[in-house]
C-alpha cells in the first residue's frame, strides 16, 4: 500500500541478548576465550553479522498477490574499540577519524554490488540494544529504501544540505573550518543533531583528511554534549547518510543523531500519531534545542 519493503529474518531471534562483560562476544579474545575478534587488542574491527537481516543466502518466497524478492544483501558489525566501556564520546579524535575512514571504505566496497549502504549505531537499552560493547552496523540493501530515495531526489532537485548549512544561524551547535554540527530546522526528535562537511561529498569515502578530522572532532563533542544535557548517556540512533546509487553527483552526506530522551528521565516514544500517520510531534523547538546543546560542555566525562 505504501510501496515499501519489509524484510523477514526469523533466524535473528537467536542473537545474543545483553551478555555480561565477561562473556561479551565483541571483546578481544583473551586468555583462550572465544569471541568474534581473535585478537588481544584492536582499534576498529569489521566482520559479517552472524544474524543478518540481508544475506547472499536468502531464498525467494512466493506470496500470491504480493510482490516478493529474496533479501539479498550484506550485514556487517563494526566494533569501535576493544574497550568494553568506551563509546563515541570517549574515543580520541584520531580513533573517530579512523572510524570515518572505515565507514568510507566499507561503503565504497559494498556499494559495488548493492544500490544502498547504511552505516548506523544504536545506543542504549532504551532503543533495544542487545550488546553493550561499543559497536555499530552496516547494512547493504538490495534496493534503495523509499526514505533514502526521497531524500536523494530532493537533493538532486536543489542543494538542500548546502542551503541548510549557509542558513543555520541560531541552529548551529558548533562549527569547524570544514564541518558543522547543527540542529535541523525540521528536527523530528528533541535535540536531534546533524554533522555535515561544508563541502558536498556523497559519503565518508570521499572526505579529505582535514574534513575527516573536523567531522571526527564534532562527532565526539556532539555525543558528549548530548550526554551532558541530562547528566547520563543519551540513548540514540546514529545514521551515516550516504548517496544511493545514481545520486553520487548531487548527494551531500550527513551524520544524523536522533536522541530518544526529551527530558531528564523522560523518553521520546513514537506513539499513535507518529506510528499511525508518520507525522512526528516534537516537544522542543529546534532553536531551543541548539541553544541548550551549545550551553552544555562538550568536555563532559564520557
Amino acid at each position: 500500500m505504501r510501496g515499501e519493503w519489509v524484510a523477514y529474518a526469523g533466524a535473528r531471534q537467536g542473537r545474543a541478548f545483553l551478555p555480561s562483560a565477561s562473556t561479551c562476544p565483541l571483546c578481544p579474545a583473551r586468555d583462550g576465550g572465544l569471541g568474534e575478534i581473535p585478537f588481544e587488542q584492536f582499534e576498529v574491527a569489521v566482520f559479517e553479522n552472524r544474524f543478518p537481516a540481508f544475506s547472499s543466502a536468502a531464498t525467494p518466497v512466493d506470496l500470491p498477490g504480493i510482490e516478493t524478492a529474496p533479501s539479498h544483501g550484506r550485514c556487517e558489525v563494526v566494533v569501535f574499540s576493544d574497550d568494553h566501556r568506551a563509546g563515541l564520546g570517549s574515543l580520541s579524535e584520531d580513533r573517530l577519524a579512523l572510524l570515518l575512514e572505515v565507514w568510507g571504505a566499507r561503503v565504497e566496497a559494498l556499494g559495488q554490488d548493492h544500490p544502498y549502504v547504511l552505516p548506523f549505531e544504536n545506543r542504549g537499552e532504551e532503543i533495544g540494544v542487545t550488546l553493550h560493547h561499543p559497536h555499530g552496523q552496516i547494512y547493504a540493501f538490495p534496493f534503495i529504501p523509499v526514505q533514502a530515495r526521497r531524500a536523494a531526489e530532493a537533493q538532486a532537485e536543489a542543494p538542500v544540505i548546502e542551503r541548510l548549512l549557509h542558513g543555520a544561524g541560531q541552529l548551529v551547535i558548533e562549527e569547524r573550518e570544514h564541518a558543522l554540527a547543527f540542529v535541523p530546522p525540521f528536527a523530528m526528535y528533541p535535540f536531534e543533531s546533524w554533522i555535515a562537511p561544508r563541502r558536498r561529498v556523497p559519503g565518508p569515502q570521499t572526505l579529505s583528511d582535514a574534513e575527516r578530522l573536523d567531522m571526527a572532532r564534532l562527532l565526539g563533542r556532539t555525543v558528549r554534549r548530548l550526554d551532558a544535557l541530562f547528566g547520563a548517556p543519551m540513548p540514540y540512533i546514529l545514521t551515516v547518510q550516504c548517496a544511493p546509487r545514481g545520486f553520487e553527483a548531487t548527494f551531500h552526506m550527513t551524520i544524523d543523531i536522533r536522541p530518544f530522551r526529551r527530558d531528564a528521565g523522560k523518553l521520546k516514544y513514537l506513539a499513535g500519531v507518529e506510528q499511525g500517520s508518520g507525522v512526528f510531534l516534537a516537544d522542543v523547538l529546534p532553536e531551543d534545542a541548539a541553544a541548550r546543546l551549545r550551553a552544555v560542555s562538550a568536555d563532559y566525562p564520557a
